[in-house]
C-alpha cells in the first residue's frame, strides 16, 4: 500500500504530539494482539493523571462536537471505557453538552440494584467510546448490552484507529477492525487521529529521535495498511 497525500489534520496532529509527549504512544517493536511486530504502540491506560485524562476528553468532545453525530448519552464497555466516558461527559458539560453516561460491569452484581449496568438508564440514542478498536469484540458486545436495554446504538468514538488490517486465527483479513464496525455492523465511527496523521506528524517532528521511525511505521502501514 503506498502512502497517499494526506492534508494535515490540525486536531490530529495536535492529538498524536500529545500522545507522545505524554508517553501514551510510543516507539520501538511491540508484539499486537495479532502477532505482529508493531514500530509503534498506543497505551490508553497511561492517560494515568487528572491533566492527561482532561487533555483527553478535550481531543474526544472536540471531534465529536465537530462530527456533528447526534447522541444522547455515552456508552464505556468496561474497562477503559469506563474512565473515558466519564471524563467524556465532563468535558462535555463544561462545554455546555451535559450527556448522562452509562457503563458495564464484567460481573452481574446480584444484590443492591443488581444487574450488569450501572449509571443513567440505556434509553435513547448511544455513543459507544473506547480507546481503540483491536477486533470488534468489544463493540459487538457493546451494541447487544445497549440493545437489550432498549436503546439505540449510535456511533463509536476512538482515540486512534491503526487503519490496519484485522486478523482472525493468525490470517489477515481485507479490512481492518474500524471498516468491519462501519460496514459490517452499520456503525459510525469517529476516530480523534488515524495511522495516516501518526505519519504526518512523523515526517514533520523537530524531534529526530521520533523522526527516525517514520520509515519504519511506514513500512508496517506498507504491509498491513487497509
Amino acid at each position: 500500500m503506498t502512502q497517499a497525500t494526506h492534508t494535515p489534520d490540525q486536531l490530529a496532529q495536535e492529538f498524536v504530539a500529545f500522545a507522545v509527549q505524554a508517553g501514551v504512544l510510543r516507539f520501538g517493536e511491540f508484539k499486537t494482539k495479532a502477532g505482529r511486530l508493531s514500530p509503534y504502540f498506543f497505551n490508553a491506560g497511561l492517560f494515568d493523571d487528572g491533566a492527561k485524562l482532561g487533555a483527553l476528553a478535550k481531543f474526544y468532545a472536540q471531534r465529536l462536537i465537530a462530527s456533528g453525530l447526534e447522541f444522547d448519552m455515552i456508552f464505556g464497555p468496561a474497562y477503559k471505557g469506563i474512565t473515558l466516558a466519564a471524563a467524556l461527559s465532563i468535558e462535555l458539560a463544561r462545554l455546555g453538552h451535559n450527556k448522562p453516561f452509562a457503563y458495564n460491569r464484567k460481573e452481574a452484581k446480584n444484590h443492591g440494584e443488581g444487574g450488569t449496568l450501572v449509571g443513567a438508564p440505556v434509553k435513547g440514542r448511544v455513543l459507544i467510546i473506547d480507546d481503540v478498536i483491536s477486533a470488534g469484540t468489544s463493540v459487538r458486545e457493546s451494541i447487544a448490552m445497549i440493545k437489550a436495554a432498549g436503546a439505540t446504538p449510535c456511533g463509536v468514538t476512538i482515540a486512534l484507529d491503526r487503519q490496519e488490517k484485522a486478523a482472525e486465527n493468525g490470517v489477515d483479513l481485507p479490512h481492518s477492525a474500524v471498516q468491519y464496525v462501519t460496514q459490517q455492523l452499520q456503525m459510525p465511527v469517529i476516530a480523534i487521529a488515524g495511522l495516516a496523521d501518526l505519519l504526518q506528524y512523523l515526517r514533520s517532528a523537530d524531534d529526530s529521535s521520533v523522526t527516525a521511525f517514520a520509515e519504519a511505521v511506514q513500512a508496517y502501514r506498507d504491509k498491513y495498511g487497509v
